[in-house]
């Protein structure tokens, strides 16, 4: 049994009617993508890495320059660097215990003449003048022969003790390494290392070049990274399973098939059948995918998946994780590249310690995956691809010749890379090769890279001939109507993928009306370059840019819907809103993801203008009767559960009946609520501290030892599960299931329905976020002239530093929406105009920079401005001030130390730190000092001998063996406790005392 991904091909999801999942109970707008295991959503992170196969040239904190190839194949994965020292070059490898002489490893390779050399790397001077000392090296060894260099290489291997197998020589040893561990990727049959020999000439080349014009490639550049996608993730580790497995069995067959000849071997008896199985479900549900074969080990690639709103679910499917640890502050990888442009999405990252690090993909990204290289190296050769291994290999230096390369190996040479490039695109245009194949050249490097390796980022574009885009009206009005789909534009040459190295290649218009002749292509929609999270924001380019990472950070926490199945799921923590609206302000992005079916907020009539001093750093003032008409009204879920277990002496956990009191016969009142089967009923109210489920578990759970007497009756104890919380829940329901190991499962749902309260956090789809300061009666409020009362009035000082100005036009396209009864857009760089929407204000007989006339409610005078007044969509957030509240007068110690626990859970006390220790001594409060460090905290009263300053015991010391010295103190417990721990370690503290009155 292997865990399935949720709407994938295998699923039994896929391809159901809305109708069928509701006979499901499953939400037909849910994005799936996440695995079920152990009863949890868990979904596995996209990983970013850097790409394999692929030369790297980077120079070191020296500034010295270096290449390296991190090279994988199916079999295994090594890193080669090439290091450069006193200006000779070296081949580095972890199998070998020294850097070794470039030239010794072309020797080893074969090519023994030093001229051969040279000509492979380059025949210009400075390029020769370069290798020069690399040769000198080379004479200095003794080494002129194959045989030599081998025997060289063969003394500088690490041993690796391989136990069994035929006994090598060092000769046969080192050839082996330079044909399978260095440089692997690179094909070698029968020894034959032409093409490895050209893959280190170009290596050692690039690192000549770049040693002058300091030409080093970057790392962060997007074209050099590679996503892996779950897929990719679970098959490394079912062929690891699948591995192990069979070893197993191997070990089993060789153990038992010697020892009885005359009884057949059953293989199937010895087959573990769920090692794969829970090998999957483990390294799913912890997240720690450990491969022997790569020496991978990797935590935290799968994370549970997040249901607070539906887009806080959506914006998880694509959330990329990168591989940098997170505690270094270098602002590489994390500043916005300038290749990300139209992959990632610029706004939605984490603020704090992840920025940068955790990014998420673009809106119309898509993710390549692995495909057959066999027909583009066929292509290639049938378009004038000359193979390598014909050449000399000085031809590589020539200027107008290209080095081809497909997925990081050298297929061959070129001579007119120009005709190869624009054929190759004409053929994938046609469909001869698959749309994700791209093919891209670098100029200075003189190479043309065709990749069809999986995890490249692309994205699709409309194709531009002669100044004109290849999709015109009839193809969109045909699209309407659903004559064809997407992939018909792919197949027919009029929309193209391009990846990141391609679209460096191709001159990429905005705007139909920019188009120039050197226009390749057309974007298809600009605000695609935005994710899903920063899609819900309107207006965003009226926007500061980090107000829009703040959204994108608040929008996953708003409170809404989850899902049309919301009311069957008992989850362990669930926000939902009562009275959920579409936004008045909406975004093409929201039609997309289908935000307005299961939105998440409220549109509320905001009066900006400052109101009682309440509403100061950002606070809001409510109207207390929107709040009972329900406006932020929400709902929060949680659940309760026990199991009810077998242990191995035949008992087992019982629940009881409620306890009935002797006297009314009524049950006592912490069993108030429960059934006559001893599970609480559904619709009751629960109070702090009532039980939700009377079980009792037996106090011997183990069997006896032998010899020992078997009791009769198992004695029962009570272990109740109770409900805690600082306010009254509903039950909702009751689940009573069983799970895999047949056991009782019991699940209530407990339901708290919230009003807004002072403390409570809301937020626009601006960044603007800020809690309610003051609740105010409606007679209070201010009105418009007709007599419309704001729900919110915010305080005008939240705009000018803020820069928000996407939040003034979307409160003037709200209010001329509802004037009209239509929605009105704000998508990013579009949207409905400010001039269109003025002018349907004025039509109304309202202003159009929507201002109203505004009179006072509480001295009935009009107030001295125009306010400015509209809907706006506002967010309640699931921060509430009843979660967090927290204050304690006496509660409960730790054990070890007497002094108050800590932590809000715990009922435990604030704690006053160090520094705070050091504003009381500079004020020189000492007895507020000592009150709040001992008093108040742990005092104890001990008995200190004064005669030996040891601690003694109720008035007598058993060091002195008399009682005539003792006086008693109080000093903290944690003190007494030091000395104690002390003492046990033969260290003696002495308390030395004196009369304070002498």
């Amino acid at each position: 049994r292997m865990p399935i991904m949720l709407r994938s091909s295998n699923c039994v999801l896929t391809g159901k009617t809305p109708a069928e999942f509701a006979k499901l109970n499953e939400c037909p707008l849910d994005p799936g993508g996440y695995f079920i295991v152990k009863g949890v959503e868990k979904v596995i992170l996209i990983q970013e890495q850097l790409s394999k196969n692929r030369i790297i040239v980077e120079a070191d904190r020296k500034g010295t320059v270096g290449a390296s190839v991190t090279s994988s194949t199916h079999e295994k994965k090594s890193r080669t660097n090439m290091v450069v020292k006193q200006g000779r070059f070296y081949l580095r490898h972890n199998t070998l215990s020294e850097d070794i002489p470039i030239a010794i490893i072309f020797k080893a390779m074969g090519v023994e003449s030093d001229q051969e050399i040279v000509q492979m790397i380059g025949t210009e001077e400075h390029v020769m003048a370069a290798f020069a000392p690399s040769l000198e090296e080379c004479q200095k060894a003794q080494i002129f022969t194959q045989m030599q260099a081998l025997k060289y290489i063969g003394n500088k291997v690490r041993r690796q003790r391989m136990w069994g197998g035929p006994k090598k020589t060092k000769m046969e040893e080192a050839r082996e390494l330079l044909a399978s561990t260095i440089l692997t990727h690179v094909l070698v049959k029968e020894f034959n290392f032409r093409a490895k020999c050209i893959y280190t000439a170009v290596m050692v080349r690039r690192v000549i070049l770049a040693q002058g014009e300091n030409k080093v490639d970057d790392r962060d550049y997007y074209g050099n990274k590679r996503l892996e996608l779950a897929g990719q993730l679970l098959s490394l580790l079912f062929e690891d399973l699948f591995k192990k497995f069979n070893s197993e069995l191997k070990k089993i067959a060789d153990q038992v098939i010697p020892k009885q000849r005359a009884a057949q071997f059953d293989v199937v008896k010895h087959m573990r059948q769920d090692q794969i199985t829970n090998g999957m479900v483990n390294a799913i549900s912890t997240g720690n995918w450990s491969l022997k074969r790569f020496k991978m080990d990797r935590q935290g690639v799968t994370q549970v998946l997040s249901r607070l709103s539906y887009i806080s679910a959506l914006g998880m499917m694509t959330r990329i994780s990168s591989q940098f640890e997170k505690t270094r502050k270098v602002s590489g990888p994390r500043s916005l590249q300038p290749s990300q442009w139209g992959m990632l999405c610029p706004s939605d990252t984490p603020e704090g310690e992840a920025c940068g690090l955790v990014k998420n993909l673009a809106l119309m990204t898509h993710i390549t995956t692995d495909m057959e290289d066999g027909p583009i190296i066929k292509l290639a050769g049938n378009l004038g691809v000359e193979d390598v291994n014909l050449l000399c290999g000085e031809e590589l230096s020539y200027p107008n010749v290209f080095l081809v390369f497909l997925n990081g190996n050298i297929l061959g040479v070129i001579r007119d890379h120009q005709k190869l490039v624009n054929t190759f695109r004409i053929m994938r245009r046609a469909g001869y090769i698959n749309e994700f194949v791209s093919i891209s050249t670098n100029l200075s490097d003189r190479c043309v890279y065709i990749s069809s390796d999986g995890g490249r980022l692309c994205r699709p574009y409309i194709i531009v001939k002669k100044q004109k885009p290849a999709v015109t009206n009839k193809h969109m009005e045909e699209l309407a109507q659903g004559y064809r789909n997407f992939e018909d534009f792919l197949h027919e040459g009029l929309v193209e993928y391009l990846d990141v190295n391609e679209e460096n290649d191709c001159n990429i218009a905005l705007y139909e009306h920019t188009i120039n002749k050197d226009t390749t292509h057309l974007e298809i929609e600009p605000f695609t370059l935005l994710g899903v999270c920063a899609g819900l924001i309107p207006y965003p380019h009226h926007n500061q840019s980090p107000r829009n990472t703040y959204q994108c950070a608040m929008g996953k926490q708003a409170m809404g819907t989850i899902g049309y199945n919301q009311r069957n799921r008992i989850d362990t923590l669930m926000y939902l809103l009562a009275y959920p609206q579409k936004p008045m302000v909406k975004t093409k992005t929201i039609e997309l993801i289908d935000f307005e079916k299961l939105p998440a907020g409220q549109n509320a009539t905001v009066a900006v203008m400052s109101y009682s001093g309440y509403d100061i750093e950002d606070a809001l003032v409510l109207n207390k009767a929107s709040l009972d008409r329900g406006f932020g009204r929400c709902l929060v879920y949680k659940n309760a559960k026990c199991t009810l277990k077998r242990y191995t002496n035949q008992t087992f956990d019982k629940v009881m009946g409620p306890m009935l009191d002797a006297a009314t016969r009524k049950p006592i009142w912490r069993h108030e609520i429960l059934d006559a089967d001893g599970i609480c009923s559904p619709g009751e109210k629960v109070e702090n501290k009532q039980v939700l489920v009377n079980k009792s578990m037996p106090t011997v759970t183990q069997m006896p030892l032998e010899g020992t007497s078997v009791p009769q009756q198992p004695q029962y104890k009570d272990v109740p599960v109770t409900y805690k919380g600082a306010t009254d829940s509903y039950i909702e329901k009751v689940m009573i299931s069983s799970n895999a190991e047949d056991a009782f499962l019991i699940k209530m749902l407990l339901r708290q329905t919230r009003r807004p309260e002072i403390g409570d956090k809301f937020s626009s789809r601006h960044g603007q976020k800020g809690v309610c300061g003051l609740i105010v009666p409606q007679e209070d409020m201010p009105f418009c002239d007709t007599g419309i009362c704001p729900d919110i009035i915010m305080n005008p000082h939240g705009f000018p530093s803020r820069m928000t100005v996407g939040k003034l036009i979307e409160l003037l396209a709200g209010k001329a929406g509802v004037l009209d009864g239509r929605f009105h857009y704000g998508t990013a760089f579009g949207g409905s105009k400010v001039k269109d929407v003025c002018e349907d204000l004025i039509r109304h007989g309202y202003n159009y920079l929507g201002k109203d006339y505004v009179t006072s409610g509480i001295t009935g005078e009009p107030l001295e401005a125009y306010i400015y007044f509209g809907p706006v969509y506002y967010q309640k957030l699931k921060h509430m001030v009843l979660d967090k509240m927290h204050a304690r007068a006496r509660g409960p110690r730790a054990v070890l130390t007497r002094q108050p626990t800590e932590g809000r859970s715990r009922d435990g006390g604030l704690r006053l730190g160090e520094m705070e220790r050091d504003c009381l001594i500079g004020y020189g409060a000492s007895m507020l000092l000592l009150e709040r460090l001992m008093i108040s905290s742990d005092a104890f009263e001990v008995d200190v001998c004064g005669q030996c300053g040891l601690l003694g015991y109720s008035g007598w010391c058993h060091y002195c063996k008399s009682s005539c010295h003792v006086s008693s103190l109080r000093i903290p417990y944690a003190c007494k406790l030091l000395f104690q721990e002390l003492q046990s370690m033969n260290i003696i503290p002495r308390l030395k005392l004196a009369k304070y009155n002498e």
